[in-house]
């Protein structure tokens, strides 16, 4: 069985380490570059994982912050999806001291 890749996207720490701690200081710098993207594009761009990235806008990222593109892009070993265990009294295991509170079902008063 083969192993799923995944990938960190890295653009808001990079931005960071190079003092930029706001999207709205990259949107000119994209422009610059022949990349224009709205004020929400490039907020999820930093803000979110891309599912799907232009190169060309790649290539602007890699200019602009002057760093390799494994910089942006680390890939990653996905995590596979578990099942949360039970006990035997029913409760999930390894959820530390919360543990939600069993409920009393009573029949009707009379």
């Amino acid at each position: 069985m083969t192993a799923k890749l995944d990938y960190t996207w890295r653009l808001r720490e990079i931005m960071a380490e190079q003092g930029m701690f706001t999207t709205a200081a990259l949107q000119p710098l994209l422009a610059e570059r022949g990349v224009t993207l709205s004020t929400s594009q490039v907020y999820r761009l930093v803000t979110e994982k891309p599912e799907r990235l232009s190169l060309k806008v790649l290539m602007a990222l890699i200019d602009i912050f002057g760093c390799p593109m494994d910089d942006l892009i680390r890939p990653t070993v996905a995590a596979k999806a578990t099942r949360s265990k039970r006990t035997a009294d029913g409760t999930e295991a390894g959820i530390g001291t919360f543990r939600p509170k069993r409920a009393r079902i009573t029949g009707p008063e009379k």
